[in-house]
């Protein structure tokens, strides 16, 4: 018997009984189906505000659209979430049509993964970050019927989670720039995002106070592969430990020949969506980014990394701005992962759920069922 099925048949009925009851964080939902012993949707709109400007290479932004999601079997709670950053093409406006085109009556037992997403590839090709909200609600809930978290349940050992990196954009205004990097003092590693043409001066800013390791998003920002080259030498000399996204998605064949002659790896992130881009991956980069909001959530993100690990591949864990809720999903992850890059939580001043924190600068996991998150509002 495999694990899932273990799981499904040996633990539903075993741990039902004793399972934590959580309580709604939304009051009235803005919609909801099902009654007893079936699945019992609700979501809401819910936009988080970033604490500072996200200056990125094709775009700024002070806000990210999001919805929170509610899945309740059987007076028992869980939590998940849409973070909708504008590259991934979803909206407000598509996750909430998505979700609500969405029957989950149909099925009687939410351990029935494999189901619930060919059911929702069904409905829809894309909508992604929705299919994540669904997910990470799915995998918050079972994991509480259980009266476990998912890490354990995966048999993942905590003390194997990795430092998380903070993200840092350049800013125009010195005194702006200046808080930024004040505000990466506790951490053992710093993203830095690149591509708006400022690439070298924000570096020498950040080494100018602090010597801790970087690495570097270029959010597909370098259009031409030997700038590309001579900026990873540069890099390297700079203690950077990795580049992700240095060139264009479309530009497989510049990535793969960067890749050959980088002093330092070159990691997946837009490239990269869900299971099948793994292999393809492969064939230009060193390592994958894995984020829930384009995997579909925690059920194929935790294939995506078993399947690059056995092809040799490194495997970042990231995030977008999100609440601790979906942040909480992906730590869930994280101590089978080389990097992680998991402040999201961080970037916003409107969380609204208590999870993982970050001790000294590692990834830190909760001791609570599911994905290990408590509405601050309850």
């Amino acid at each position: 018997m495999d694990r899932r099925n273990f799981i499904k048949t040996g633990l539903l009925g075993a741990m039902i009984a004793a399972s934590p009851i959580s309580f709604s964080a939304f009051g009235e939902p803005t919609r909801s189906t099902g009654r007893s012993g079936k699945l019992n949707l609700r979501f809401r709109p819910y936009e988080l505000q970033l604490r500072h400007a996200f200056n990125l290479a094709r775009s700024q932004r002070t806000t990210t659209p999001g919805v929170q999601v509610e899945i309740e079997y059987d007076g028992i709670v869980g939590y998940g979430e849409a973070s909708m950053p504008p590259y991934l093409g979803e909206s407000i406006d598509s996750v909430c049509k998505y979700l609500n085109s969405l029957d989950l009556t149909q099925f009687n037992s939410p351990f029935a993964f494999e189901d619930i997403h060919e059911y929702m590839d069904s409905v829809a090709p894309n909508d992604r970050a929705a299919k994540a909200s669904v997910d990470i609600a799915l995998h918050d809930l079972t994991g509480k019927i259980m009266g476990q978290p998912w890490h354990r349940i995966w048999g993942l050992n905590p003390d194997n989670c990795p430092n998380t990196s903070f993200t840092i954009s350049y800013d125009e205004n010195p005194d702006e720039l200046r808080k930024k990097i004040e505000e990466t003092a506790p951490f053992k590693v710093v993203k830095v995002k690149m591509g708006t043409g400022h690439d070298k001066e924000l570096v020498e800013a950040f080494r100018r106070v602090s010597d801790t390791p970087i690495c570097v998003d270029a959010n597909q920002g370098w259009n031409d592969r030997e700038k590309a080259l001579d900026m990873c030498h540069w890099l390297a000399e700079r203690n950077c430990l990795f580049v992700e996204q240095p060139m264009d998605k479309a530009a497989i064949d510049d990535t793969a020949w960067l890749r050959e002659r980088s002093p330092l790896p070159i990691i997946a992130d837009e490239f990269l969506q869900r299971l099948p881009d793994v292999k393809r991956a492969a064939e230009a980069y060193d390592g994958i980014n894995i984020k829930l909001m384009k995997s579909t959530g925690l059920h194929e993100a935790y294939k995506m990394a078993v399947l690059a690990r056995s092809l040799g591949m490194k495997v970042m864990l990231g995030c977008m701005t999100e609440t601790s809720c979906a942040v909480s999903a992906a730590a869930q992850l994280s101590p089978m992962v080389d990097w992680a890059d998991l402040d999201g939580n961080l970037l916003i001043g409107n969380d609204i759920f208590d999870g993982m924190k970050i001790v000294d600068g590692k990834v830190t996991l909760p001791d609570r069922p599911g994905i290990g998150v408590v509405p601050l509002e309850a």
